[in-house]
């Protein structure tokens, strides 16, 4: 091991352990910390409900920052620290970065540890922003703490919230926790467009929600598609529809063209009549 590597401890209160120090709640309750220092960074370990537990939690740093045998896989549910701290310090001994989110570094990736068993796997131009935004799981979709609110991952690649993995994107290689952008392929990017094959053919059918999903048409384009989204948003507005539907942008057409259009297309009659 390197000697500038060293791992170093000071404790102010003689009568603890080595790396652990007391602490209250506001109830007086007492509590325990347990930290070190490594490469010239203070790491906190946690708190712990006892002297020895903090102890072994310092201990148990001690030995990852030491061994370099010990990797991810050596983890055990019986061990004194956290999973998220374990991956955390085992990134710091071989990469030099710490983060406080359970990040692993590779050559060409990064690994992002849910669990010992689930583990996201991203681009290295990522890793600043999952270092720093702590990654969440609910009912097969991924979320970030972001301004105060839940955002989605899948955002961050150019992917519609709560979009359908099938159709509206998929994993290339079939890794659904593969997250790198090579991996993800967006199939529709408008909001209620699907596109549909029928006889060695793709349509575009298009779908709003108001009450359940209306059917608006099925159309020879993409463009066309998102574009008759809107025309239905805006009749469904009209019509008094108390909703707030998103708008589909279109790029790459002159204002003309997109009313041409927006003009020409024919939508659903149960739209058109639609009342609330």
């Amino acid at each position: 091991m390197n000697k500038k590597s060293t791992v170093k401890v000071k404790n102010k209160n003689l009568n603890l352990p080595e790396g652990v120090f007391s602490a209250a709640k506001k109830s007086g309750e007492v509590y325990y910390r347990a930290s070190l220092t490594y490469k010239s960074k203070h790491i906190s370990l946690g708190s712990f409900p006892t002297a020895q537990a903090a102890h072994a939690a310092y201990l148990e740093g001690l030995r990852l920052l030491r061994n370099p045998a010990v990797d991810v896989n050596s983890y055990r549910e019986a061990s004194p620290l956290a999973f998220e701290k374990w991956v955390s310090l085992l990134n710091f001994r071989d990469n030099g970065l710490y983060s406080a989110n359970p990040i692993y570094m590779s050559r060409k990736l990064f690994y992002y540890y849910l669990s010992p068993s689930h583990v996201l796997k991203f681009d290295p131009d990522d890793l600043f922003y999952y270092a720093s935004h702590k990654i969440m799981s609910r009912g097969g979709h991924y979320f970030v703490a972001d301004h105060g609110s839940q955002v989605s991952i899948v955002t961050r690649y150019g992917i519609r919230p709560y979009a359908r993995e099938g159709r509206d994107f998929r994993f290339i290689n079939g890794d659904r926790n593969d997250f790198r952008r090579e991996n993800l392929e967006i199939v529709n990017i408008y909001h209620g467009v699907t596109r549909e094959q029928k006889n060695g053919q793709y349509l575009y059918t298009v779908r709003i929600h108001i009450k359940g999903n209306y059917l608006v048409g099925r159309y020879d384009s993409e463009i066309e598609a998102a574009i008759a989204y809107n025309k239905a948003a805006d009749v469904l507005k009209k019509n008094g529809a108390a909703k707030n539907f998103p708008q589909n942008y279109i790029e790459d057409i002159s204002p003309r063209k997109y009313a041409e259009i927006y003009t020409s297309l024919h939508i659903s009659q149960r739209i058109l009549k639609y009342r609330p």
